[in-house]
Formats: C-alpha cells, sequence, structure tokens
C-alpha cells in the first residue's frame, strides 16, 4: 500500500463514529488501525476489512450489517447485546445522505464499489409459489436441516424449540419447557386415552410429554425430514412407539381424524396470513366435537409493520414468515367456527428463553461452527441475541390461543379456568 492510499484508508472506526453519535454504547475498531468509542465499553465492533463498509453500502441498514457478521467481515469482542443495540442507529446513517455520501468516500478509498459483495451462502434462495406445499419445505429444510448435535447444544437435552414458561429465571431450561408442555397438556384437558395431534412437533417434545404423563395417543406431523429422522429416534429411546408416532407430512394432508386435542407450537409463524382461514378450517375439521385446539405462535403487536421480505430474519432464518396480530388471530379462528375461550401472552417468558440458548451457544461456540458451519453459527448466535431484545423491548410477542369446537354451543370446557400450574419447584 503506498503513502497515499494508506493516509486515504486512515479513520474508518472515527468516521463512522462521527455517523453513529457520540454517545457510543460500544467501542469500533478496524481494518486500518483506527478505533473510537469508550476505552471502558463493554463490547468492540471490529470492522475487519473494506468488504464490511461496502456491504453496509450495497445493503444499507440490517441487512448489510447481517450479511457483515456472517461472513465474518465484522467481528464481536464482548457484549453481543449491546452491539445489536446500534442496529437502529445503523439503519438510520444508511437512510440518510449524509451517511450515504460518508459511507460512499470510505468504499470509495478501498476501490469502490464496482460489484456489490456476493451474499454469504447461509443466505435463502427459495423459488416457487409462495407458502406452495414445495416452496414451504424448503423454507423449512433451509432452517431444520442442520445435525440434530447442533440443536441439543443450542436447546438443551428437551431439544425444545419454543417459547418455555418461567416461574423465575433460576428454574433452569429444562424445568421452564417441561412447565410448558403441562401448561399446554392442562390448558387442552389431556387425559388417557384420547388422540392428540401435534402440527409442526419438532423433535417430537410435546406428543412424548403427552404420551408419557398423560396417557394420550399422539402423533406428531413435520415436513422436515430431519426432524421426523431424529423424533422418530427419540421416540423409540424413549420407549414410547407404542403410543407416539411422528409422520413426515404437511397438516394439509391430515386425513385420518378427528382427534380430542390439537397442539401447534412455534409453527403458526409458518403458515401465512393468506392461508389463516384455510389452516384454523382444517383444524376444525380434524378436531371432535368439543375437542380443543392450543395455537402458540409469535405475533406482533398492533399498528406494527409486517415483516420485511429483505430483512435479516425473512433472509436468513425463516424465509416467508409472516406475524400476526392477536386480534387477527382471533378473528381468524373464530371465523373458522371454533370458539376462542383464552389467550395468553408469554412475551417476557420468550425474553428468558431466547437468553438461556444464546447462552449456550456462547459457551459451545467452537463446538457450533464444527456442527453447523461459521456462518450458520454466527446467523443462529445474531438471531437469538437480536430476537432476546426484540420480546424484552415490545417488538414482537408471543400468544397462546386456546379454542374449542363448541357445535351447537356444547364445548365441554370448565366454568373457570382449571390450568393453573403449581411452581416450577414443586412439580419435581
Amino acid at each position: 500500500m503506498t503513502n497515499s492510499q494508506n493516509k486515504r484508508a486512515q479513520g474508518v472506526a472515527d468516521t463512522l463514529a462521527g455517523l453513529l453519535g457520540d454517545d457510543l454504547p460500544v467501542a469500533l475498531r478496524a481494518y486500518d488501525g483506527s478505533h473510537a468509542g469508550p476505552v471502558d465499553a463493554p463490547a468492540i465492533l471490529e470492522i475487519r476489512n473494506p468488504t464490511a463498509v461496502r456491504r453496509l453500502l450495497a445493503a444499507p441498514g440490517e441487512l448489510g450489517l447481517a450479511r457483515a457478521y456472517v461472513a465474518g467481515d465484522i467481528e464481536v469482542h464482548g457484549d453481543l447485546y449491546e452491539v445489536l443495540r446500534l442496529r437502529e442507529r445503523i439503519t438510520a446513517v444508511s437512510n440518510r445522505p449524509r451517511g450515504w455520501l460518508a459511507l460512499a468516500r470510505l468504499v470509495g478509498a478501498t476501490g469502490g464499489l464496482r460489484r456489490p459483495p456476493a451474499p454469504p451462502p447461509e443466505e435463502a434462495r427459495v423459488r416457487g409459489h409462495r407458502h406452495s406445499r414445495s416452496r414451504d419445505a424448503a423454507v423449512i429444510a433451509h432452517h431444520y436441516d442442520v445435525p440434530g448435535d447442533f440443536y441439543r447444544l443450542l436447546l438443551g437435552p428437551s431439544m425444545t424449540y419454543s417459547c418455555a414458561l418461567w416461574d423465575d429465571p433460576s428454574v433452569g431450561l429444562e424445568a421452564a419447557q417441561e412447565a410448558k408442555y403441562e401448561l399446554i397438556s392442562r390448558k387442552l384437558g389431556l387425559a388417557p386415552g384420547m388422540r392428540l395431534l401435534d402440527v409442526g412437533c419438532g423433535w417430537g417434545g410435546m406428543a412424548m410429554h403427552a404420551a408419557r404423563h398423560h396417557g394420550v395417543r399422539a402423533v406428531g406431523v413435520t415436513i422436515s425430514a430431519k426432524q421426523v429422522e431424529l423424533g422418530r429416534r427419540r421416540v423409540s429411546e424413549a420407549g414410547l412407539s407404542d403410543r407416539v408416532e411422528i409422520r413426515l407430512t404437511d397438516y394439509r394432508d391430515v386425513d385420518d381424524g378427528p382427534y380430542q386435542a390439537i397442539s401447534s407450537i412455534g409453527m403458526f409463524e409458518h403458515v401465512g396470513t393468506n392461508h389463516l382461514s384455510e389452516y384454523f378450517g382444517r383444524m376444525r375439521e380434524l378436531l371432535a366435537p368439543g375437542g380443543r385446539l392450543l395455537n402458540h405462535g409469535i405475533s406482533q403487536p398492533a399498528g406494527r409493520h409486517p415483516m420485511g421480505r429483505n430483512g435479516f430474519i425473512q433472509r436468513y432464518v425463516f424465509p416467508d414468515g409472516e406475524l400476526q396480530e392477536i386480534g387477527q388471530v382471533v378473528s381468524a379462528v373464530q371465523h373458522a367456527g371454533l370458539e376462542v375461550q383464552h389467550t395468553e401472552n408469554l412475551r417476557a417468558h420468550y425474553a428468558l428463553t431466547l437468553r438461556a440458548w444464546v447462552h449456550n451457544i456462547t459457551e459451545r461456540y467452537q463446538e457450533a461452527e464444527i456442527l453447523a458451519g461459521p456462518g450458520r453459527a454466527r446467523v443462529w448466535r445474531l438471531y437469538l441475541a437480536a430476537s432476546a431484545l426484540g420480546f424484552e423491548s415490545g417488538e414482537i410477542e408471543v400468544h397462546q390461543t386456546l379454542a374449542v369446537r363448541a357445535d351447537h354451543g356444547a364445548s365441554g370446557m370448565p366454568l373457570r379456568p382449571d390450568w393453573d400450574l403449581p411452581t416450577t419447584s414443586q412439580q419435581g
């Protein structure tokens, strides 16, 4: 590098700090040796090469920042949560003419933006009609078809990939997940001899809990081949093969009703706004009269914009994912001929769950990289930490909605809810 080129490359960290504001919560360190921000910061955001700046200019805001992190062009040392608090500032900088000009100058000093950097290979590329069976299968494969040992590392022994139920943070993730399954079982009124359908069953956690503790015969359905393979193995190892069946089946193709109870836990985000009537209509068709449906899904507060198709979550985590406002969910349930009996917001519980998952992957990060690959491990760490902040701030929520097929007004529901759980410590 010539002296003139070196001079032009100086000050990357200072330039970015000037754009982001004087009261930076973290420190910045750049490839040209420059640094900015408090010396006692809880985290350092390292800009490792010029490509990081090119990515911010090529895809302003959240997507460019995510691409740079997933590709390893930026690194976080210390508290990832604090660095993520810069997200809104970076988006604002990218959307201001002054910010664009400053970023363009930085890019120009490092060779220009002749061609935008290629997205990391972990970015999803799905084709076909949105929410068709084939495209849904491709989306689920993108998210779930990584080694089962990676999910075990991340989620813990229960292999439960949904919001847990916490008495307090000290009870631990496994007890909190068990409490969630038990709450759902009680809301559904499960009893020996009932048939339970678990839609989007994951690795079989809810089906196994219901069979083991409530004596039901459970069918779990998922469109992830990897989940079916590991789920069946878990069922066999638990000695529940005579009571639990895991199927590679789309919920739209289930045809062996009626079931006395249906649970859908963490699958609802994949249904799609235009398919709500089809989804809840199918649930009603599969329920016996008096049967109950428990729908557990992430939602968005009223007035928030739908999840953008060009954001980090859509491109790297949940392609085609769509969040609903709980009022719309309740209306869709009732339009399908089901009677809503109860809804509950577990937003604070999901924030605790996500922080537990972030702790798991951070504590064994090198192993996570080996199992899933460096880029995929970065995707997960970023996604989980950002989601935790989203639930803590109220940007996103998660609701359990209990409904019943009350033909001719006969619901069979108790006059008052009878599913209140004892404390986790009392469950043993």
